[in-house]
Order: structure tokens, then sequence, then C-alpha cells
């Protein structure tokens, strides 16, 4: 750093750099994005001048070796995201990564093991946002005892990344291939199966065995240039797992799910059963007993919220310890994803950690 001034650059300008990234360090004192590289210098040039950042870097090589930047935040599709987290590590860069981690559990071993032997950097992988603002009442009630013993958990998922219209969720086979359809450019990541797995594990912890069935529904479309595309990466996703603390889990993700709209989350116990809404999120609970659930109010002292961009800039400043989210977080997400790959292709059950 300079005069404590913590300077970051930025590799890859995509739709969360620019919702998120770019805005919360700005938004934070004593800090100055002073670079970025995008996949052309045009739309680099066309996001400095939106954002006032300084220099456009026709490579990432150079921008991450530059000796005016501190921090890299990299906002590339996965495919990108081993190689760039084990070059700005090795060039003594801290790193904020876009979820997901990487492509498979291999890749995101390799960038964990590179951050271990920089323990003076920060390393950091942007979290799973769709539960902040209920995590810690959740895990409040939890660990007051609200559910007794965890018995089980279901999760329906309608999703809706990638779809021109995200209020349609019926299977549309004249919509275009759509990056996150390319296992080249996303790997074994689906939909959003390793976020949701991140939000769970917040609340149950880790799977032990997983086993898994998923559908592709329309197995080619035209890209962008017209080209016919094999689809590969699953628009729906069934999984049983075993927990490690003992629930059995139910777990469900389609982007081809009609008129089932939004998500759903029960965890059910022994002396009680929580209900997860969303989104918004409304949070409903009942305990043995009781004959109906009610919604639980969220006090506003509970609520959690974005503040990636603040608690990695605190971490490099010594302030805090990265709690959203760590890469052996990351690793744990990434060998779920995994582990749902191998057993849809197999038929077997998979056990974790890999």
């Amino acid at each position: 750093m300079a005069n404590g001034i913590v300077r970051v650059g930025l590799v890859g300008a995509g739709g969360n750099t620019r919702l998120r990234h770019a805005p919360g360090f700005r938004d934070q004192s004593g800090v100055e994005i002073v670079s970025v590289a995008n996949r052309s210098r045009e739309s680099g040039e066309r996001f400095a001048g939106e954002f006032e950042i300084p220099k456009v870097y026709d490579s990432w090589v150079d921008l991450i070796n530059a000796d005016d930047t501190d921090a890299i935040c990299i906002g590339t599709w996965p495919y990108m995201h081993r190689t760039l987290t084990l070059a700005a590590l090795e060039a003594g860069k801290h790193v904020l990564c876009e979820a997901r981690m990487a492509m498979n559990a291999k890749e995101a071993h390799d960038m964990l093991d590179a951050s271990r032997l920089k323990p003076h950097l920060i390393a950091q992988i942007v979290p799973a946002p769709g539960t902040l603002d209920v995590d810690s009442t959740i895990q409040g009630l939890i660990a007051d005892g609200y559910l007794g013993e965890i018995l089980a958990v279901k999760l329906r998922v309608s999703n809706t990344e990638g779809r021109a219209n995200r209020n349609d969720t019926f299977v549309d086979t004249e919509a275009p291939f759509h990056w996150r359809q390319n296992q080249l450019l996303s790997g074994y990541n689906a939909m959003s199966m390793g976020i949701w797995y991140e939000q769970l594990m917040r609340y149950v912890g880790p799977a032990s065995k997983v086993s898994a069935m998923t559908k592709v529904c329309v197995r080619q479309r035209l890209d962008e240039n017209g080209v016919m595309r094999a689809v590969s990466v699953p628009d729906h996703i069934n999984v049983i797992c075993q927990m490690a603390c003992g629930a059995q889990a139910d777990l469900s993700w389609s982007s081809v799910s009609g008129l089932q709209k939004g998500n759903e989350l029960w965890l059910l116990g022994t002396e009680g059963t929580l209900n997860l809404k969303g989104a918004p999120n409304v949070l409903y609970g009942g305990r043995k007993g009781d004959t109906e659930l009610s919604e639980i109010p969220i006090p506003a002292e509970n609520k959690g919220a974005w503040r990636v961009e603040e608690e990695f800039i605190n971490a490099i400043r010594g302030e805090e310890q990265i709690t959203r989210t760590p890469f052996d977080v990351g690793v744990q997400y990434m060998e779920f994803t995994e582990a749902v790959a191998r057993s849809s292709q197999t038929g077997q059950a998979i056990s974790l950690p890999l």
C-alpha cells in the first residue's frame, strides 16, 4: 500500500463487477481502483470511463504484475479463476475472486494450496448472497435449540440465471446458448447449486455422501455466431445427501420449473420446523405442539447485507477476518458440485470430502 491507500486492479468487468465490486470499492475510504483489463480493449475502456479508472490494460498479465497494484479483483467466468488467482498470489497481490470458485475441485484445491503458501495475503471468494439477510437469525435459532436435532433438509430452487425472461421458467427451445451452459467456461458449476450449498453449510454443515440425477432438457442451442452448440450443463438436478451432522437432505435445482417459482428451504428437527421462502426472503417457524407455522420477524440488527468489498479491504488492513467466504469453504462447495456430477455420470453415491 502507498500512503495507506489500497490500490485495486480489476480483471474482468462483467455484471457483478459493474453492479457490486466497482461501486463497493469506490465507497471505501482509502481505496483506489487503479486499473482494469477486460476481454477487449474497447470494453475495458468503456468500463474505465464509467468508473473513472485511470489505466486500461490489454493483458491481465501486465495488470497483475504492475507495481501500482496491491489487490486483484477477479470478475471473469470460472475458467480463468485458477490461472488468475495463482498468478496474483505469486505476484504478491491480495485476491478477491468471483463465485463460482473454479471449474472443478482440483482447481479449487490448487487455489487453496497457493493461498496457504502466502498466508500474509488475503484470499477471498465472493460469498453466496441469497440468504445474507436471514443467516444470523437462522443460525441463532438453531444454536438455541429451536429445531432440536436436525433430521432433514428439503430445498427447491427455481433457477433463472442465464434466462432472457426471468419470469418464464418453462423449457425454452429457442433461447441462445449461454456461457453458463458451456462446460468449457463454467466447469462443473450448474445453475445456483454451489451458491445454495454454501448457504446450506452455514446452517447444517457439509454433506458426507451425495447421490444425484441430472437432466439436460435442450441438448443443442445456437450461439451468438449462429453455430449449433452441444449443451452439457444440466438444467434440472435432483440430489439426495447424507449430511455430516446426521440429517438427510433432498435438494433440487431447476431452470425448467414452469409455474414452480422462487426458492423454498425446509429445516426439519425433533423440536421444531423452519421454512424459508424467497426471494424476497420470508422466514416461518413452529415448535412441537404448534398447529401451523408463523412468520418469524428478522430484527434489523440481525439482518446481514452485502459488504464483500468492505470485508476484503478491512482484512487487508488487518481489521477483520474473512468469513464470507474463505477459500476452504469454496473448496467444500466445489467438491460438492463435482460429487453431484460424478454421481450423475456413474449412478453411484459419492462420498465427501473427495
